[in-house]
């Protein structure tokens, strides 16, 4: 596995998909506020990539599911259920989220990903915690992804 961890923002990085740390999909998507990740994918790429999450109807925690990267230079965006219903992460959600973000990137082909840390802005989990968890389930995976998890936040 070849992991970096930066701290930059997340829509900057040159690679082919990156990870959005979405709800359980079970709220409308117009009727929330995306903050941190989420709002600068709609400030920056639209609305498309959460109008193409909402056909896909509740998400299991931890579940992932990719959409397109509408006006963004990404093959993709990976969306992963990394937070409960009362808006929490936790050390399973966090854990999931990444073995199953990774699987659908292998499933689809592409070779690098980017990672904001999951559960660590709405999720209201520990950042350092999360990226200790994150980088632990990484180094599980047996994976040819090149991979980059980020620090800060999107702007």
């Amino acid at each position: 596995m070849n992991c970096t961890v930066v701290q930059c923002d997340l829509l900057d990085q040159d690679v082919d998909v990156i990870v959005n740390a979405w709800n359980r999909n079970i709220i409308p998507w117009w009727l929330l506020l995306p903050q941190g990740v989420s709002g600068a994918i709609k400030k920056r790429g639209g609305t498309g990539p959460f109008k193409e999450i909402a056909k896909h109807g509740p998400m299991p925690l931890g579940s992932a599911v990719l959409t397109s990267a509408a006006k963004l230079p990404f093959k993709g965006i990976i969306h992963v259920a990394g937070i409960n219903m009362l808006w929490r992460a936790s050390e399973r959600s966090i854990r999931s989220s990444v073995r199953n973000a990774t699987k659908v990137a292998e499933e689809n082909g592409f070779q690098s990903i980017a990672f904001p840390l999951i559960g660590a802005g709405s999720g209201s989990f520990d950042q350092e915690k999360a990226k200790e968890i994150m980088i632990g389930e990484l180094q599980k995976l047996e994976s040819s992804l090149e991979i980059v998890v980020v620090e800060f936040r999107s702007r």
